[in-house]
């Protein structure tokens, strides 16, 4: 009985997150865009979460002319599918909205050649790539044990040495990918116009300026301040209630 209750509530909730999002995505085409987001943001109570879903709500932002909020959920979706084109595309129109502009500093040598090479694959993709090279050298291993040919064995040997080099580089890819995952904590700036502090203290030097919509890197916390970085290297103390973490 118990069972039947939770696929019953499960069922339930899921056909309320489907009509949600159906109910926003009729309401945007109206033009209806702060219904839509009440709507869409109904979906999201339900703990059902979708690179579709926050790109809509990015859209209907974006329509308002609301900056932070935009920006927030085209990278909220790019981090759930980091490779669709468009929710790119719509991010670099809203990015056009903000007051700051941060230069990047691209990062150079061999750990630039390394992070390029690995960020070509999401790490699950990298994970999936690796299991089927797994697969592969089971059955060239196979084919090793059980051939009967001189020159069948050499080139299943061959083929098992390449095999295990493309693992190890594809499991190594993986590990990288997550681990710089992990360790990147991006948020964007909520608060219209909010002072960067040389120390996590309001009575501390004022580093810089920042205005909504600006994304940066949590480095560090302590109490109801955030230690941050800018894509060109500056770095500061924030109130963590004038930023909103992207994951």
């Amino acid at each position: 009985m118990k069972k039947i209750i939770f696929i019953l509530l499960l069922t339930t909730q899921f056909s309320f997150a489907q009509t949600g999002f159906d109910r926003g995505n009729a309401l945007y085409q109206k033009g209806r865009y702060e219904e839509a987001i009440v709507e869409y943001e109904s979906v999201l109570t339900t703990n059902q979460h979708s690179s579709e879903l926050y790109f809509n709500l990015g859209n209907c932002y974006y329509k308002l002319n609301k900056v932070a909020p935009a920006i927030y959920n085209y990278e909220k979706a790019l981090v759930l599918n980091p490779d669709d084109a468009e929710i790119q595309n719509n991010l670099k129109f809203a990015q056009k909205l903000q007051i700051d502009e941060i230069k990047v500093i691209p990062t150079v040598g061999f750990s630039k050649m390394v992070h390029d090479f690995t960020s070509t694959f999401h790490y699950n993709t990298w994970a999936w790539i690796s299991v089927g090279f797994s697969t592969l050298f089971l059955v060239f291993f196979i084919g090793y044990y059980f051939s009967q040919i001189t020159l069948s064995k050499r080139i299943f040997f061959i083929g098992m040495f390449v095999l295990i080099v493309l693992l190890l580089v594809s499991v190594s890819a993986a590990i990288s990918e997550k681990n710089h995952y992990d360790g990147e904590k991006p948020a964007i700036v909520f608060t219209e116009m909010v002072l960067v502090k040389s120390e996590p203290q309001n009575a501390s030097n004022t580093v810089f300026t920042l205005h909504e919509g600006t994304k940066v890197f949590v480095l560090e916390s302590l109490e109801n301040w955030r230690k941050i970085q800018l894509t060109d290297g500056t770095e500061g103390w924030i109130e963590k209630t004038a930023i909103k973490e992207v994951k």
